[in-house]
């Protein structure tokens, strides 16, 4: 390609510019800027991030589930086979414990108001928040809006920054948005990507209702973490995917933040 526009008649190439000096100061227009990294000197989205991410919890659930009646589990046959490896073969309506892991975003820090997705604490027996800075409260359920697949927790009080909504009927699409979550809990990850629609219907057999859909990575375990926008508000509450086996191919979903907040307020309000 290059090659070709040197052969072209006619064609002067201007004389290539010294690359700016690393030294140089931070511009007064950028100096201070949410999306400025002034000790480097270039674009970058951490100082936001360092004011956000105190407020995203990973959410450890224990629950008991019982054991389907299915016929394997009557079977005299493959009970006998579990026999043989010295396994206790299980009795229908046996209950297990089973753990699972989500993430979580804190909404009112001084009174210790956390948000998450309904199926993230299905069935729960013990929940667990964790902080960023690694410190570890037990949370109690204050209820669920299945409806919306919205759940809102209590821990003590912190000293933590909450975050706030924004108004999710401005959002548009090509918006650039942050997702913040616990992805196969191993632990607080950060993926960016943009609005890819809004208003989307059909999903989970449309018992959620409209949804932002967003190419940021979401995953099992982003369940129940922000979507965030540039101003460091939640725009979506991450709550579904569509991929093979369960992985991310850059469609995933969120609950609109004014679905979210209406359903806090039916929540509390209980």
């Amino acid at each position: 390609m290059l090659a070709g526009l040197a052969g072209c008649a006619g064609l002067e190439l201007a004389e290539p510019q010294p690359l700016a000096a690393a030294s140089r100061p931070v511009p007064a227009a950028v100096d201070g800027s949410p999306f400025w990294k002034a000790d480097g000197g270039y674009p970058s989205l951490a100082p936001l991030l360092k004011r956000v991410t105190p407020a995203v919890v990973n959410v450890a659930v224990i629950s008991e589930v019982s054991l389907a009646d299915h016929p394997f589990l009557t079977d005299p046959a493959f009970r006998e086979f579990l026999e043989q490896f010295d396994i206790d073969p299980p009795t229908p309506g046996e209950l297990r414990r089973r753990e699972s892991v989500g993430s979580g975003v804190i909404v009112d820090a001084r009174r210790g108001i956390v948000l998450t997705n309904a199926h993230v604490i299905e069935d729960a027996r013990d929940i667990t928040v964790t902080l960023k800075d690694r410190r570890s409260f037990k949370a109690r359920l204050i209820g669920r809006d299945p409806g919306t697949d919205v759940a809102v927790l209590r821990i003590m009080p912190l000293d933590v920054p909450d975050l706030r909504f924004a108004d999710s009927n401005d959002l548009e699409v090509g918006d650039f948005v942050l997702a913040i979550g616990n992805p196969f809990g191993l632990g607080q990850t950060v993926t960016s990507g943009i609005v890819s629609a809004v208003g989307r219907t059909g999903i989970a057999d449309d018992s959620l209702g409209e949804l932002i859909q967003t190419d940021a990575s979401i995953n099992p375990g982003n369940s129940g973490g922000p979507l965030i926008d540039l101003a460091g508000r939640i725009v979506g509450i991450n709550t579904a995917l569509i991929g093979p086996s369960g992985g991310n191919v850059g469609i995933g979903f969120s609950v609109p933040a004014n679905r979210v907040q209406q359903a806090i307020a039916r929540i509390l309000e209980r």
